[in-house]
């Protein structure tokens, strides 16, 4: 297992595979965790495909964003803190 602290600033590629979401750039965002609701609340579905968010020394891709976002109830709460995910 791996902890993320979702407190931290974060830039997040998006694009319909990873090659085209580092070709794209990167959004800058102050937090991970305004990062990751951004790509599940805002950004298009298919853009999760080729996800890449980086955080600290941590690098998550499009299946790791979604299982923060929908199986960790204390980040959808608050939206803060360190999260543990598999």
């Amino acid at each position: 297992m791996r902890t993320i602290n979702l407190n931290i600033p974060a830039d997040l590629f998006l694009g319909s595979d990873a090659e085209t979401a580092q070709a794209q750039g990167h959004r800058h965002f102050t937090t991970a965790a305004a990062a990751i609701r951004f790509a599940m609340e805002q950004a298009a579905p298919v853009s999760l495909r080729g996800a890449l968010l980086k955080s600290g020394e941590h690098w998550l891709n499009g299946d790791d964003i979604r299982q923060i976002y929908h199986n960790d109830t204390a980040f959808r709460q608050s939206g803060a803190g360190a999260r543990v995910f598999a």
